[in-house]
């Protein structure tokens, strides 16, 4: 592995802003992880790790958006618990959380990063 393939200032490309449905999330493979992404109203794009840990399959893609008490957040299809877009942080049992990724866009491309060291 090189140096820079190891770097925290990696950034991977993964669609244009423009392909990603407001409020709709797609999967795809980041830095060999299952990332669910998220576009918003406000046009904020998140990234998730896909893995439900309630469900134990990878489907938060599949999720709605909403927000609750000013926080976005995705509701898992199956168990309908509400993981918050900004910190992967589950708003109903505060013990479970998932993965959440450094995203930005540059002109029009969203680039997915590393993944977010967990707030104590």
């Amino acid at each position: 592995m090189s140096p820079r393939s190891s770097s925290r200032e990696e950034w991977q490309p993964v669609c244009r802003i423009a392909e990603l449905e407001v409020e709709r999330g797609v999967a795809a493979l980041v830095h060999g992880q299952s990332i669910a992404i998220f576009r918003t109203q406000d046009d904020a794009v998140y990234a998730l790790g896909n893995h439900d840990p309630f469900a134990r399959a990878s489907m938060i893609a599949r999720g709605i958006v909403g927000v609750r008490s000013g926080v976005p957040f995705v509701a898992s299809p199956t168990h309908r618990h509400a993981f918050d877009l900004r910190s992967g942080r589950c708003l109903d049992d505060a013990h479970v959380s998932v993965p959440s990724y450094e995203v930005k866009v540059v002109e029009g491309v969203v680039l997915v990063g590393q993944r977010r060291a967990v707030a104590a």
